[in-house]
């Protein structure tokens, strides 16, 4: 089950939705799909009982199924339970609403915000790890809420890295800093936050992405998850190599997509395919 501080009380149960995007592209659908199947993989890791996790991807990940599920929870959780949403992917924002862009119809950030509050859990974290999030962030604060955006503002509009170091630190030792074997929210920002900057500070690229949490104290206290089995793979010498494998891929199509509109079109599928082939090779080498 969770582990929490003993400063921190249980939670009775949490649920957690994570909710990965439309890509728009077949490599970004593929990118986000990959970081959902992690971040269930992760939560589900020791069977705990007192978490219900439900994962949207793919097609299942449209607007209706998102609203059915997060209906559904507003009817099951009581106020002495823990919420988790995440949503991974692209978003966008016209200077007044945040849409999260999903196959078929978009939801807004105003109809996101509804939903939500709806929800009677006693404490909630909506992390919104899509291009534009900044601009949903100030719709979605709420005293009992801790609101996380990879970026600072709605003009924050490139495809962002953070989502890829915030599921890293859910299995990554050096995210737990004051060693109680607990990730809390506020160590699992503080551990993407820090490996998006350094991202951008060795592809040596203007940062397009800036990551905002609206209470640190208030997430330093949500326990997210216990080390477990997924800390285990993480620490394990040859699937370490592998994630590190994959780490690199992935910063490889990311420069590769950042230089697009210097290379010519047909050189540009090759690498991009080729990429793509090693990164999912690498994943199904993870998984075994």
């Amino acid at each position: 089950m969770l582990a929490v501080s003993a400063a921190t009380p249980a939670f009775s149960a949490t649920y957690i939705l994570t909710v990965a995007g439309l890509g728009g592209e077949p490599d970004y659908d593929q990118r986000f799909t990959l970081l959902a199947n992690d971040t269930d993989k992760i939560l589900r890791a020791g069977g705990q009982t007192d978490r219900v996790v439900e994962t949207l991807k793919g097609a299942d990940a449209t607007k209706a199924k998102m609203e059915a599920s997060l209906n559904r929870i507003a009817s099951q959780a009581k106020p002495q339970d823990a919420f988790v949403l995440m949503m991974i992917g692209h978003g966008t924002f016209d200077g007044q609403e945040y849409k999260f862009n999903l196959p078929g119809p978009d939801i807004s950030g105003t109809e996101l915000a509804a939903l939500l509050n709806k929800i009677p859990a006693g404490r909630q974290l909506v992390v919104d790890m899509t291009s534009c999030s900044g601009g949903v962030a100030a719709l979605l604060k709420k005293d009992n809420r801790t609101v996380i955006t990879a970026t600072k503002s709605g003009t924050e509009k490139n495809a962002v890295v953070f989502s890829r170091y915030w599921v890293d630190a859910l299995r990554d030792a050096a995210a737990d800093t004051d060693k109680n074997e607990t990730i809390s929210a506020l160590e699992a920002f503080q551990y993407a936050e820090r490996k998006t900057t350094q991202f951008y500070s060795e592809q040596k690229r203007l940062a397009t992405e800036h990551p905002q949490i609206d209470d640190q104290q208030r997430a330093a206290s949500f326990p997210l998850l216990k080390f477990g089995q997924a800390a285990a793979v993480a620490n394990d010498p040859a699937k370490k190599d592998l994630l590190a494998k994959r780490d690199d891929i992935e910063n490889k199509i990311d420069a590769l997509k950042y230089n697009k509109s210097l290379m010519a079109p047909d050189d540009y599928r090759k690498q991009l395919t080729q990429l793509m082939l090693d990164l999912s090779k690498a994943q199904a080498e993870i998984d075994k």
